[in-house]
């Protein structure tokens, strides 16, 4: 087994007393098959040898965008608890915007004083584009303070734990909140454009999933032309932004960190643990990636 440099000692060892095997630094090429945890795939190690690669994170584009993906190789991902971080930041967003904290705040800096009205969240609606693990976290989040929750999908289907109702990805549905938690594939690059922001109607747009599903040129547009109200922005097409960056300029929007849902060692030696029981069993682990769809 081998392990990329940068997860803890201790994780480290939990992975070890969990494959029941030492782990190697990556470096060199194994002579035999191998199993691969870390962020990247170096290309010297995408030949036959290598039998799984688990990532420490969520996302798995970068590695599938990096080069063909070795036959017959497992991909799994680490998901842990970030669905649950992830649905907080968003909640968070809500809420302070419910509560008038960017106008407060503003107003603290002149030091004037005036009331201003809260808004109250419980029976307005979000949507939710990415009905899967993460999406469904922020759903059943949102949903437990009152917030009706409709997800977004390609196919028509039931509506998974944590939303209301389910819309097809051009069927128009009225929300205070639009929550983006897709992942970044060919169907998804550039999802957002000028018709889809358009079409939102004032709403607030969090971004908690992949910067490339945004054309930040339509998003600049639609603030300018009020069809989207605010934006949160955790994610980018380009990452880090520069001091210079123009998306720093964009209106009513706020940009932090791709901190929403940063992944902990915890997180992958569980998520590791449990692909390895399920591989063991014979199935193949809730947590394998379609190498083909991109998710």
């Amino acid at each position: 087994m081998l392990v990329a440099p940068g997860l803890a000692a201790s994780a480290v060892r939990s992975l070890e007393r969990a494959a029941g095997r030492p782990a190697e630094p990556d470096g060199t090429v194994p002579d035999g098959p191998y199993v691969y945890v870390g962020a990247t795939l170096p290309d010297e190690l995408r030949g036959d040898g290598l039998l799984w690669f688990h990532s420490v994170n969520a996302g798995t584009d970068a590695l599938l965008g990096a080069g063909p993906w070795p036959a017959g190789a497992l991909l799994t991902r680490t998901v842990g608890r970030m669905g649950e971080r992830i649905a907080q930041y968003v909640l968070a967003w809500v809420l302070a915007e419910c509560q008038s904290v960017p106008e407060f705040a503003a107003q603290h800096a002149r030091a004037e004083w005036r009331r201003i009205p809260s808004e109250l969240a419980a029976g307005q609606t979000a949507v939710v584009h990415g009905t899967g693990r993460i999406g469904s976290a922020v759903a059943g989040l949102l949903g437990a303070c009152g917030i009706r929750t409709v997800g977004v999908a390609r196919t028509p289907r039931e509506a998974p734990p944590g939303f209301d109702a389910m819309a097809g990805t051009d069927e128009p549905v009225a929300a205070r909140w639009v929550v983006s938690a897709l992942p970044l594939t060919g169907a998804t690059a550039g999802y957002f454009g000028a018709d889809r922001f358009a079409a939102m109607g004032g709403a607030t747009f969090v971004n908690v999933g992949r910067g490339a599903t945004v054309d930040l040129a339509a998003l600049e547009s639609a603030l300018h032309a009020g069809t989207v109200g605010r934006a949160v922005l955790d994610v980018l097409p380009d990452e880090p932004a520069v001091p210079g960056d123009p998306c720093w300029r964009l209106p009513r929007t706020v940009i932090t960190s791709h901190s929403a849902g940063i992944t902990a060692d915890d997180d992958v030696v569980t998520d590791f643990t449990a692909c390895l029981r399920e591989l063991r069993a014979g199935r193949v682990p809730a947590l394998a990636v379609d190498t083909a769809r991109g998710y």
